[in-house]
């Protein structure tokens, strides 16, 4: 299974590739998708468009995207979502099935903690991959999501398929527990 992590941002949206075989976890591609300093319409576009290009690029089967964080600035965040949704329009338009993780939940999956500093996503995601080098903080984030989801993925798979069995017998998970 070919996975595509996103992190957006307006300015930059990083972008990585891997692939999952079993356990194993091999390293396809990164990068990021730069944004001129311009009008908002413009830019995104320029992620829309980016991201289509990474997905015929590299034709990942499933995709995974940071969910955005409320910020101090009410305005910061309105710019994030908007550079989020243009990224989930480009997948989404591709056909591709799109999880999203919060940074605390890729903290926890690729360095094991979820206060992590970006320098240590950095160099979880340089060993787990096997990279040569460290990559660039936006590019190491979005395949920490990748990886994210490589490893929730098919747990959330087997748990969604319980849930018709659930139901059937007048149960439900809500908060972690099962109730009636």
């Amino acid at each position: 299974m070919k996975i595509l992590g996103i992190d957006p941002g307006l300015r930059v949206t990083g972008f990585g590739v891997i692939r999952k075989e079993g356990a194993r976890l091999t390293y396809i591609a990164s990068g990021t998708i730069r944004t001129l300093d311009t009008d908002l319409p413009q830019r995104l576009k320029t992620i829309l468009t980016g991201v289509a290009e990474v997905i015929q690029t590299y034709g990942p089967d499933c995709a995974a995207i940071e969910k955005v964080f409320v910020n101090v600035n009410p305005q910061s965040t309105l710019l994030l979502g908007q550079a989020r949704g243009a990224a989930i329009c480009g997948l989404v338009g591709a056909g591709l099935m799109v999880a999203e993780y919060t940074a605390l939940q890729v903290k926890q999956a690729v360095v094991g903690h979820g206060k992590a500093q970006k320098q240590q996503v950095q160099d979880m995601v340089q060993r787990l991959l096997s990279l040569p080098g460290l990559p660039g903080t936006d590019a190491a984030d979005a395949l920490g999501v990748a990886i994210c989801h490589a490893h929730s993925g098919e747990a959330l798979a087997a748990l969604s398929g319980l849930a018709p069995h659930l139901a059937k017998k007048g149960l439900r998970v809500r908060g972690g527990r099962l109730v009636g």
